[in-house]
């Protein structure tokens, strides 16, 4: 009598055409080389190094993370008018926050201390990851942050236009306080909103 098939290891039991297969408990010695993890690379955040120059890579992600809005916010971004020098201007007076997974940038987060609260500005993450944490991981380290000098709340504005925003901001515990319009409007264009740590 012929011995039963050997099942692969490389096929998932749950997948083998014949369900009674039993896959043994301890698989037998493998000779091929490990497969490589399909687990993303671990994300790491912290405040931009002094020795960071890619300007114009930072510029281009939140270009990225903010072409959504084009066409949708009245009046455009401010980040129409940015270059890389101003995103280096910016990051000198602010403190930038950097996501990265492995050695790739994958978001960022500007951060700026003012009377009672730290504001958070321009909080990007590169589209093909977003939807995986990074964003509410940029805004749990600038909550860490605040702390660490005193503050008590997180403040930022986002466009009357967004509700995903919104939505997004109220899921992370921030409560709209406030809307704002730009010069020149005579309606709201920014809800503010705040969060008390």
């Amino acid at each position: 009598m012929p011995a039963p098939p050997t099942p692969d290891p490389s096929t998932p039991a749950s997948s083998t055409p014949d369900s009674s297969t039993t896959v043994p408990s301890t698989p037998a010695p493998s000779t091929t080389a490990p497969m490589p993890s399909t687990s993303p690379p671990a994300l790491r955040i912290a405040p931009a190094d002094p020795a960071f120059a890619d300007w114009p890579g930072l510029l281009a992600l939140v270009q990225a993370a903010f072409a959504v809005m084009e066409g949708r916010i009245d009046p455009p971004s401010s980040l129409a008018r940015m270059d890389a020098a101003a995103m280096r201007a910016k990051a000198q007076a602010e403190t930038l926050l950097l996501a990265h997974e492995g050695g790739t940038l994958v978001g960022c987060l500007f951060a700026a201390e003012r009377p009672g609260a730290l504001y958070i500005g321009k909080l990007a993450v590169r589209p093909d990851r977003q939807g995986a944490g990074i964003g509410a991981a940029l805004m749990r380290a600038a909550e860490a942050l605040a702390r660490a000098r005193g503050l008590p709340a997180l403040e930022l504005q986002t466009r009357v236009e967004l509700t995903g925003n919104h939505a997004a901001f109220a899921r992370m515990g921030f409560a709209q306080t406030g809307a704002t319009a730009h010069p020149g409007y005579d309606r709201p264009t920014s809800l503010s909103f705040r969060k008390t740590l």
